[in-house]
């Protein structure tokens, strides 16, 4: 017959091994919970890139999330002058094909290369999954990191792209970040606004600057509890429905959320890194985050225009490419 003191060694590795099971079977790296959808954490790992290997403090924010899709070659034959960088959903399959057969099309201009990404997280729904690794497979202009695709989460979806600039293709000029309900004014943007053939800018952000404050009203879509943020005011932020960077910014930003505590509203997020990096962002007017009527001359003044459906966007691109010779 056994000793007590065997039986009780023998007890214990089993309430150990039984422990261990449960916390690899339930624990989830990547759901999100509560109202404010605060992250759990995976456990430390040893640094995947050496991008960011000189961060010697602990993280309070460390995006430990695994690309799921990755695109991970799109810059390595030729350093981009601007990267495209697309938040958008599963479901909006015909939002990205319009990108993809107006304004994203990344062969428009031969004489600037462009590089498109469409941003996503991962879907609680697997067929969608597996929908959008088979459009993947097709056009190679996705990204997808492990964690949950939702609105809370957008700031994540915007740390990806960083993230996968910084990694992947960190010798682009210029960074666009926008909406798949954003129509954009490629001409105006690439020619006007940012200059192909003038010198490259640093630790430069443009887009429709907003200085405004916290709404605290709980039934708002952008509520935001005093604990998480107590200040009146918010710095100031460029609308998330479309902003342009210079690349190194990317990574600056991507540094610094690694030490800032996470926000859910994505673009007041970027502001306040922004504030740590003392980058003030410019104000441009062309720079749209609401719906404008269509006209031809009126659309050619604008960069960035809001809420537009896939077949808008075919027709507006259609108008403005099949018009140049008309003088407004």
């Amino acid at each position: 017959m056994p000793s007590k003191v065997s039986c009780l060694y023998l007890l214990t590795v089993v309430c150990w091994a039984s422990a261990l099971w449960y916390l690899s079977v339930s624990r989830s790296s990547s759901s999100y919970v509560g109202q404010l959808n605060i992250p759990l954490r995976k456990a430390a790992k040893g640094n995947k890139n050496g991008t960011f290997s000189n961060i010697r403090t602990r993280p309070l924010n460390p995006h430990d999330f695994d690309y799921l899709i990755n695109e991970a070659k799109k810059c390595e034959s030729e350093p981009p002058f601007l990267v495209i960088l697309i938040s958008t959903t599963h479901k909006e399959f015909d939002a990205r094909q319009a990108i993809r057969e107006t304004w994203g099309d990344e062969s428009t201009f031969p004489d600037v290369r462009v590089v498109t990404l469409f941003l996503l997280g991962r879907s609680t729904d697997g067929v969608l999954n597996e929908m959008v690794e088979q459009e993947s497979q097709i056009f190679h202009d996705i990204v997808v990191e492990d964690f949950i695709d939702s609105y809370h989460n957008l700031t994540l979806k915007t740390l990806m792209g960083m993230r996968w600039v910084a990694t992947f293709c960190s010798k682009a000029q210029y960074v666009l970040k926008t909406d798949s309900d954003i129509f954009v004014n490629m001409e105006n943007l690439i020619y006007n606004l940012l200059k192909p053939t003038t010198k490259p800018r640093r630790r430069y952000f443009t887009g429709y600057v907003i200085n405004g404050g916290p709404i605290r009203d709980m039934r708002s879509k952008w509520y935001m509890p005093r604990d998480l943020y107590p200040e009146s005011k918010y710095p100031p932020f460029c609308s998330g429905t479309g902003y342009i960077f210079s690349a190194d910014v990317a990574e600056l930003i991507y540094k610094t959320s690694l030490h800032t505590r996470l926000l859910h509203l994505e673009d007041v997020y970027v502001g306040v890194c922004l504030r740590k990096l003392s980058i003030h962002p410019f104000q441009n007017s062309g720079f749209n985050h609401w719906k404008m009527a269509y006209s031809l001359c009126r659309y050619r003044r604008v960069v960035t225009v809001h809420q537009i459906s896939p077949e808008e966007m075919h027709r507006i691109w259609n108008d403005m490419t099949s018009k140049k010779h008309l003088k407004c």
